[in-house]
């Protein structure tokens, strides 16, 4: 029994190591390529470690000079964190009550089925109303306006994982916090969000990678550097006849950053929403 269960743990640990293999081998070539000269990255046969390595690109980015690929990716960087964090923000708010509401009142869970369904509707589809009404409001090539678009695909997304969180939260404990005689707010503030922060953490943190890496919407609805996003000016930087692709790898370790930082903050909370609901007892 003892040398069964060597075996399989020793192949539990093989089976971890390829799957961080596989995982991790796109970003760490991703990040050899931002540091290899161009002459590397176009020598037959490929180098896969550059001769000398080349951080002079992580400086051009990071660069404000005017009419610099710098200018640009650090207007598009801001702009992706104002559009993410108020659609997040946003859709927090709205799904926090929108699923506790549902939860608490199966009767109406086919309202939360209908808005699931827009999801079975490809982005291009929704394009024309769409950029009709943001034209409308004249919201086109703005943060705001963008962010409102994204507000449509995040809410729906976090009102069905706040439905769930809240599924996993026993009634009986609300009940008989309004027996004691706490109202609804005060049941809310002190017994219901408590529980459940680890989901409402989790909604935030899939909110903003979607928000943060959502492209086909920030490519049609914006124009220049007042509203472009990350995922826009990272494709901007190929679009040119000869691309230097050490520096479009660049760009994209530098806007990995952020979201990769996002998640080993949250680790832990986002570990712990996952798993809320699995065991009830």
């Amino acid at each position: 029994m003892e040398r069964k269960s060597s075996v399989f743990t020793a192949f539990i640990y093989v089976c971890a190591i390829l799957l961080a293999a596989v995982i991790l081998a796109p970003l760490a070539w991703l990040f050899i390529m931002s540091i290899s000269p161009a002459a590397d990255l176009a020598a037959k046969p490929l180098r896969w470690w550059p001769q000398a390595a080349d951080f002079s690109r992580y400086t051009q980015l990071i660069s404000r000079a005017e009419n610099s690929a710098g200018a640009a990716f650090t207007s598009s960087l801001r702009n992706s964190l104002e559009v993410a964090g108020m659609a997040t923000l946003a859709a927090i708010v709205l799904a926090v009550p929108a699923g506790w509401a549902v939860s608490r009142t199966p009767s109406v869970g086919w309202s939360l089925s209908m808005v699931i369904a827009t999801y079975m509707l490809p982005p291009v589809a929704l394009s024309v109303p769409l950029y009709m009404g943001l034209s409308y409001l004249g919201l086109l090539n703005n943060v705001f306006g963008l962010a409102l678009i994204y507000l449509t695909i995040l809410a729906p997304f976090t009102t069905w994982l706040m439905k769930s969180g809240f599924d996993s939260i026993p009634r009986e404990i609300e009940a008989a916090a309004m027996i004691d005689g706490a109202g609804l707010l005060q049941t809310w503030r002190i017994i219901t969000l408590p529980l459940a922060a680890p989901v409402v953490a989790t909604s935030a943190l899939f909110a903003v990678l979607l928000a943060w890496d959502e492209f086909f919407y920030a490519l049609l609805f914006t124009s220049d550097q007042r509203a472009k996003t990350l995922t826009v000016a990272i494709a901007d930087l190929a679009g040119g006849r000869v691309s230097d692709y050490g520096l479009i790898a660049t760009a994209g370790v530098l806007a990995a950053l952020p979201p990769v930082l996002i998640g080993l903050v949250m680790q832990r909370a986002l570990i712990s929403g996952l798993t809320s609901g699995g065991v009830k007892g």
